[in-house]
């Protein structure tokens, strides 16, 4: 009987060490993480449309911002190829405040050196997105950039679609973008002619499929166009002119064109 009680009793503590073990672990390894902690209060999103430019990480200061997900646990060699932009054009958190935004090559060749460098002050609670445009100098290994904020809502109007326009294109002349609808026929201007480097306001269309055309100042005819843009009701756009103007045609890489990528 007393060798019985003492097997129970053995068990008993080593059951209760184990208990204890494992609570002991779950306090300090895994626990249930607190993860309400408030968001950084800006936005940032990047755009790589520099002529011949490299792919790219993009960096507020010395701390990426922008990544190409890795299976191997080492740093992809890829990062936003030319046309692309960061994270499928969703915005990544960022603190307010003064920051110096780079691109830095990503490929194994010339890694981490910055192509770009932009002293940017981001404001509290605002969007914004960073452009590399212009030729790149492969000799000095450099590449424009700007910034715009985006300056949308966070409430959301069904009844319309808001389009707006990015000037990216290096070469071209101020250009004002239109919109077509293919069903009814009715011309939205978007706003007044842009700049290079610069973004027009956004302006409310019905929902519908459009022609968009990019114009220069006293012309009726676009040197850049693109044909059945969807906008839906409730969404936000942002219509940016890219590439060499002088460059027509649908196969060159570095032909002017339009590109679409909705803020929200």
């Amino acid at each position: 009987m007393t060798s019985h009680i003492s097997i129970r009793s053995a068990a008993r503590r080593a059951l209760a060490a184990i208990g204890c073990a494992l609570t002991l672990a779950a306090c300090e390894k895994n626990a249930v993480q607190d993860i309400t902690g408030t968001l950084p209060a800006s936005r940032i999103r990047f755009f790589n449309f520099g002529l011949n430019a490299p792919s790219v990480n993009f960096y507020a200061n010395d701390t990426k911002v922008s990544a190409t997900s890795s299976t191997t646990g080492v740093e992809a060699v890829t990062g936003v190829n030319f046309g692309g932009v960061s994270f499928g054009g969703l915005y990544a958190g960022i603190a307010p405040g003064g920051y110096t935004i780079s691109g830095r090559i990503a490929a194994a060749v010339d890694k981490d050196v910055p192509v770009s460098r932009l002293p940017v002050t981001l404001a509290d609670g605002k969007r914004y997105s960073v452009y590399l445009a212009g030729l790149y100098d492969a000799t000095a290994k450099q590449q424009d950039s700007f910034i715009v904020e985006d300056p949308f809502s966070d409430s959301t109007d069904f009844s319309q679609a808001l389009v707006r326009f990015v000037n990216a294109s290096h070469n071209a002349n101020p250009l004002a973008l239109v919109v077509r609808n293919t069903t009814t026929t009715t011309q939205t201007p978007i706003g007044a002619a842009v700049a290079y480097k610069a973004a027009g306001a956004f302006v409310g269309v019905p929902a519908g499929v459009y022609d968009l055309s990019a114009l220069e100042v006293g012309s009726t005819t676009g040197p850049i166009t693109r044909t059945a843009v969807s906008f839906a009701a409730g969404r936000i756009y942002t219509i940016t002119a890219r590439g060499d103007i002088t460059i027509g045609g649908t196969t060159n890489v570095n032909r002017a064109q339009l590109d679409n990528t909705p803020n929200r």
